[in-house]
């Protein structure tokens, strides 16, 4: 599998880092506009091959996007990152340009991609790459929801003063501090509901802190995390290469699904060698749904800041 990962910053290293590491893939492309940055970090990642083991070729491009043909996936990380106080939506304007570029010379060289979007606000561009591009809805996937329940489990171990491995959770909504939809109701500790082991008010505490946890890390560094976004990216190729039918949370084109239309929100999906196999309509409960189409809301209405 060749996979292509546009922009070298922090968080595109750390998704060509990860999907290294992980020795799935035969080929990882870093293409980015800065002269020789890509190249560079290419350059170290293979300078780690023999330390890590692992055999995958990585190699970096200075915007020669057809360095990047036949890739089976494409990530997008390009755009400009957060600045404490800012908020995902106030990037649109810039990352919107930057993002319909990118796709367009991706799909360009690799017709049969998989795009992966990660450039915030990661829903409405996501959006965005559907109605610019011809791909099928299955091919266009945002990220968001599969790093947003990496940091629900991270609060529910840290609540329950467990191990990570104990606890399984899943988010749900848009990727944004008010849109997030934590199924606290749903999380378990190996089988057991966490409510039987959390009062209320704790588990309301997990779901804020959960809600703030980009924005609190943007606080802390200065900037946007790119750790656990790598990390994040990187089970999503993985499902892909391996066609393992794998279940995450991503935003995925609805049409009907959970009684929304016409928008790019995160839902449970079946992820596999076509990209988006399935989307899991999961039952939700009143206060659920309603904090779906409340993050719905939201959604759609950055949405409308786009000029397509």
């Amino acid at each position: 599998m060749k996979v292509t990962v546009v922009g070298a910053g922090a968080v595109g290293a750390s998704c060509a880092e990860y999907i290294a590491i992980k020795d799935f893939a035969s080929e990882v492309v870093i293409l980015d506009i800065k002269e020789g940055f890509a190249e560079g970090k290419a350059m170290d990642l293979m300078q780690t091959a023999s330390l890590n083991g692992f055999d995958t070729k990585v190699v970096g491009s200075t915007n020669d996007y057809s360095k990047t043909a036949g890739s089976d996936v494409c990530v997008i990380t390009s755009g400009i990152p957060r600045k404490p106080g800012m908020t995902r939506e106030e990037l649109i304007g810039i990352n919107a340009g930057i993002v319909k570029t990118v796709s367009a010379g991706l799909i360009e060289h690799s017709p049969n991609t998989i795009i992966i979007v990660v450039s915030n606000p990661m829903d409405t561009m996501t959006y965005l790459v559907h109605k610019t591009t011809n791909l099928p809805k299955n091919r266009i996937i945002g990220m968001g929801g599969a790093l947003d329940s990496a940091r629900f489990k991270y609060r529910l171990a840290e609540a329950l003063e467990c191990p990570i491995s104990d606890v399984n959770g899943m988010v749900i909504g848009g990727h944004s501090d008010k849109g997030m939809v934590p199924l606290t109701g749903k999380a378990i500790r190996n089988g057991i509901p966490v409510s039987e082991f959390l009062s209320p008010e704790r588990l309301e505490q997990v779901s804020a802190d959960t809600k703030v946890g980009g924005a609190t890390l943007t606080g802390l560094l200065g900037t946007s995390a790119w750790y656990a976004p790598g990390a994040a990216v990187s089970e999503l190729v993985k499902a892909i290469a391996l066609d393992s039918k794998k279940m995450f949370p991503c935003s995925s084109l609805l049409e009907g699904e959970f009684g929304l239309n016409d928008l790019c929100i995160g839902v449970p999906v079946i992820l596999g060698k076509n990209g988006i196999e399935k989307i899991v309509e999961i039952d939700l409960s009143d206060a659920e749904k309603a904090k779906m189409i409340e993050s719905a809301e939201g959604v759609k209405k950055t949405n409308g800041l786009l000029e397509l």
